[in-house]
Formats: structure tokens, sequence, C-alpha cells
């Protein structure tokens, strides 16, 4: 029986032996081993073994990259304003034997390198470019914290400014300054809106007038085409039918009384042709011309047509009161215009007489 309680406890002694011997190290982790209360080495990740009572394990670290977010933090700017100052740091231990025997605590450590940093940086700038400079001022602290703490096994990776926060006073003005800002800007871009509108219409208006007046050109244009056309087949029709000084005459005598009118025409010049118009005209219908007859027109085969006359019978008194008709159109227009050219010429405040004449 006592045999078999010696060699149950010489089995537990020979397990507890073997698990203080054996030391599994999980990845990306690193432990310190001191024998007799000295560094003898690390530890790597897998397995290891080492002398019981004689090594033990001092301090085990994460060698995967650490977050520390750090207080906030008063720091005075240049313009004498107190911010307070949140960072973010990004850290790896790469020497567990430094991190473990070259700095006592290396976070409060590296937390007041942060602040000391912090307020030699920000306090050569002003408020406004310590809220426009966080890129500059991230760079400058991770120059600082790497060369301070690559003797204590320790990489900062990135240092982050994760919050800047002025006075409550200085945010009410700055909040007021952006209103302000937005309100501008607000306004600029209404007025840059109503004068591009304004440019737009009158560059449509513009591009309207010239298409009006282009337009009235081609259609003044096609009128005067049209006008000239009309004017030259008259001219030919009147060639090609060998017209005598009779229907001149009376055509002479159709369009004589349109000169008289229209709401500008106050004064009128009577042509010195009109009286042999009418004696023409008057002599054509009564068969007294006294010249030439016209030669009659030839047809297709070459021979001469006789010229039609008015000599006597109904035809030739309508003819005569045709010419009559017409002749005193034209008297009446020429008294007409011969009024209005007086009227117009007289000046004002005279008194005509009974004949028309002034006095």
């Amino acid at each position: 029986m006592a045999l078999n309680i010696l060699f149950a406890a010489v089995a537990v002694l020979v397990v507890l032996a073997v698990v203080s011997t054996v030391r599994i190290v999980p990845q990306a982790r690193a432990y310190n081993i001191e024998r007799f209360g000295r560094y003898m080495r690390t530890l790597q990740p897998g397995l290891n073994f080492i002398i019981p009572v004689v090594d033990r394990v001092n301090t085990k670290y994460d060698l995967r990259e650490q977050v520390f977010s750090s207080r906030p933090k008063p720091v005075i700017t240049e313009d004498n304003l107190v911010v307070n100052i949140d960072t973010v740091l990004y850290y790896q231990i790469t020497d567990p034997r430094a991190a473990a025997y070259e700095v006592a605590d290396y976070l409060q450590a590296i937390d007041q390198l942060t602040v000391t940093t912090l307020r030699n940086v920000i306090g050569g700038m002003d408020l406004e470019r310590t809220l426009t400079s966080r890129e500059e001022i991230n760079t400058r602290l991770r120059g600082v914290l790497d060369d301070a703490t690559g003797k204590w096994g320790i990489r900062v990776n990135r240092v982050e400014i994760k919050a800047i926060d002025p006075p409550p006073s200085i945010k009410e003005a700055m909040e007021k300054q952006m209103r302000a800002e937005r309100d501008k800007r607000a306004v600029i871009l209404h007025a840059e809106g109503e004068r591009q509108s304004r440019i737009l219409t009158a560059e449509g208006a513009r591009q309207q007038a010239i298409l009006e007046a282009q337009g009235e050109q081609q259609a003044r244009i096609l009128r005067a085409d049209g006008e000239a056309q009309a004017i030259e087949r008259v001219f030919q029709a009147v060639h090609a039918n060998n017209a005598d000084p009779k229907l001149l005459a009376y055509k002479y005598l159709e369009v004589l009384p349109s000169l008289a009118k229209g709401e500008g025409n106050t004064f009128w010049v009577i042509p010195g042709e009109l009286s042999q118009a009418v004696q023409s005209v008057t002599k054509a219908f009564s068969g007294d011309t006294g010249a030439e007859a016209p030669r009659p027109a030839a047809d297709e085969s070459g021979e001469q047509q006789p010229t039609p006359e008015i000599t006597s019978g109904p035809a030739r008194d309508d003819a005569l009161r045709a010419a009559d008709h017409a002749a005193e159109i034209a008297a009446e227009a020429v008294a007409s215009a011969r009024k209005e050219a007086e009227a117009a010429a007289r000046p004002p405040g005279a008194v005509p007489d009974q004949r028309g004449r002034e006095e």
C-alpha cells in the first residue's frame, strides 16, 4: 500500500515536471525567460522547453499591431487658445527584451511623449492652421515618436489626431463665420445665375433680331426679284405686241391718280406731259392722232394682219366715254394734289380768300 502511494507521488511529480518544462507559445506572441532573475532568452511561437524551478516566464508580449487611444490633452496654440486634442497611436513591439527591460511602462512613456510633442508642434501654429494641418501634425508626431521609441523595441506605425476641440466661444464664432461664408456663397451663386440668365436672354434676343433681319432681307430680295420679273415681263409684252402711243398714254393716265395717294404726300408736282397725254388719248379714240399708224403685226405665216380701228358706232362711243372718264379722274387727281400742296405751303394763321388764294 505504501509502495503504491510512493509510485503515485512520483508519477505526479514527473507529470508536474514535464508540464513545467514544456512551454507552448502561440503565434505572434513572445515570452521573456529569466533564469535566477536574469534575462536568459525569448521564447518564439511553437513548442519550447525550459528548466523547471530554474527558469520562469517573466513577461508575455503580443507582437501584433496595437492601438492606444489617449485621453484629450489641453494644448495652447500660438494665438493663446486652449484646445483639447485627442490622439490615436498605432504601434508594434519589435523587440520583447527591450520593451521589458529598457522602459518600465512603455504605454505611459509614449503617452507623455505624445503630449509634450503636441504642445511643441501646436504651440507654433494658430487655431486655423491647427484645424487644417492635421497631416503635418501627424507626420511630425510620428517622426519624434519613432526616434524615441526605437530603443524601447517599439515601432510607431501611425499617429492620428482623433479630435481637436476648441473652446465653446470659439466654436460659436466659427459657426457664425461658416454661416456667413455660406450665405455669401449663396448670394454669389444667385448673382452668377442671374448674370448667366441675362446673358443668355440677351444672346437669344440678339439671335432672334439677326434671324428676323435676315428673313426680312430675304423677303425683300424675293419681292424685288418678283417685281423685277413682273416689270420685265410687262416690258417684254409691251414691246412684243408693238404698243402704240395711244395705249401708253392711256396707261399713263391710269397710273397718274395713284401718285397723289398716301398719308405723307403734302406736295405734288404736276408733270408737263399731263395735258399732252390727255390730248393723245382724246385724239387716239377720236381717230385723229396726227402720227403714223403702227404697223400691223404679222401672224405665223408671215402675212400682215390688219389693225382694228375704232371709227364709228357703239364701240367708238364707249371708247370716247372711257377716255372722258379717264380725263375726269386725272383732272380730279390734279386738283386734289394742287389743293393739298397749297395747304401744306400756306403759313399758319393765313386765311384763304374765296378763290383759294392767301390774302
